[in-house]
């Protein structure tokens, strides 16, 4: 167990750490999210100067960053993790690190972890603490061998289940090294505005009157498995009457789906409202909400549903049956199981007292154990340690791309699809 130490008291000269984030980019993923208002607790909290970096300056959630007032938000752009302009970009944040007198270095994904950990060893960084929230279907074997290259350089891994710190220790890792820290909700996200009735949501999200089966999740990775939520939708419109499916997402899978749904004749059933900004909104009014991922570490989305008192239908994948009580705030399912799935899905729409009842249940168990206050203590306690200690001398220190073993293309997008 990690105590909580005052951090004003950790550092030589008695002073707050300075703490550097660094993120992929700013768009609307899981992981971004979870950086973003990690960053901002941490910065209103007062117990430590915090910095963000990014290596893909673009998306929406830069104006959230631009309004903490954090100061200049370097961009570290990369085109590969071996060539020239890597070893340039690391020599710019070694040197941003050291200016900056930067005390621990936190990194939120699989590239910032091998970009981030390996320039904080470079400037002798006195904590480095990288993340994992995948488990097996996001990464290839060459990529996977890079990450465990950073990992080494890194003093704690954050893995975001138990199930994804068990993988990094079969994987290798030493146990002492990986710490769980599961994902922080802010209870704000889920909250509707007053006064919005249902069917004034309704009409701004362009949905029908008919109960709604959602599911909240990016169109960028297969590993999301869209089409065993399709074929289970097909399932529960040949017995349920007045049933609607929400796919709630955007990304470069979107137009198969869509030609997929009309091959199975949902093109009425099934309603695409790409990137939702009204998440909160969305699931008021949703009586479902399901997940059909074959992959996760922990999903935010199962957070989401249960947060804002919907039960859910979620396959049995990474972190899910640490937040889902078989039974008591949903029901869990074998991946890839679209019949599975839809009697699931058909049982919450028939008995919607229970579903009630299930919904009410989640709520509370994120309120308990999944807040973001939780999170933000666990990170607290994790950088006293850290900071605490006289020396990182446990670390291998060999630095730069040989130590990391394998070349390989970064590639046109470095986002994580974690959600």
């Amino acid at each position: 167990m990690i105590r909580s130490l005052p951090l004003a008291v950790l550092t030589q000269d008695n002073m707050k750490p300075n703490v550097l984030h660094m993120i992929d980019s700013f768009e609307q993923g899981g992981s971004e999210r979870q950086a973003l208002q990690l960053v901002r607790q941490l910065h209103e909290s007062g117990r430590s100067g915090v910095r963000l970096a990014c290596l893909q300056n673009k998306g929406s959630l830069r104006r959230e960053a631009d309004r903490l007032g954090l100061g200049e938000i370097p961009e570290y752009p990369l085109t590969s993790f071996y060539d020239r302009n890597f070893v340039r970009q690391l020599r710019r944040l070694a040197r941003f690190l050291k200016e900056n007198e930067i005390d621990a270095i936190h990194t939120h994904d699989f590239y910032t972890n091998i970009f981030g950990m390996t320039a904080a060893a470079l400037a002798r960084v006195r904590a480095r603490v990288a993340y994992k929230g995948e488990t097996d279907g996001f990464r290839t074997s060459a990529q996977k061998r890079l990450e465990r290259g950073a990992f080494r350089l890194a003093h704690r891994v954050v893995a975001n289940s138990d199930a994804v710190r068990s993988q990094l220790i079969r994987e290798g890792l030493p146990a002492e090294k990986v710490v769980r820290h599961y994902n922080g909700l802010d209870l704000k996200r889920v909250a509707v505005q007053s006064g919005a009735t249902r069917n004034d949501i309704l009409e701004m999200l362009a949905l029908p009157e008919r109960r709604l089966v959602t599911i909240v999740a990016n169109l960028q990775h297969p590993v999301k498995d869209h089409p065993t939520f399709l074929r289970a939708a097909a399932r529960v419109c040949a017995e349920v009457p007045d049933v609607a499916f929400v796919i709630a997402g955007e990304g470069k899978l979107r137009e198969g789906l869509r030609e997929l749904a009309a091959q199975m004749g949902l093109e009425r059933e099934v309603f695409f409202i790409g990137r939702c900004e009204k998440v909160a909104e969305l699931l008021s009014v949703s009586d479902v909400c399901a997940l059909s991922s074959t992959a996760e570490g922990f999903s935010n989305a199962i957070l989401e549903y249960m947060a804002a008192a919907r039960p859910v239908v979620v396959t049995d994948v990474g972190g899910a049956r640490e937040a889902v009580i078989e039974g008591e705030t949903g029901y869990i399912v074998s991946a890839r199981d679209d019949r599975q799935m839809a009697e699931r899905m058909i049982e919450l729409l028939r008995d919607p007292e229970r579903a009630r009842e299930m919904g009410k249940r989640g709520s509370s168990i994120v309120e308990e154990k999944f807040s973001c206050e939780r999170h933000l203590t666990n990170t607290l306690g994790l950088y006293s340690e850290l900071l605490g200690r006289k020396s990182n001398a446990d670390v291998n220190e060999k630095v730069g791309p040989t130590a990391l073993g394998v070349p390989t293309p970064v590639g046109s997008s470095c986002q994580n699809p974690e959600r």
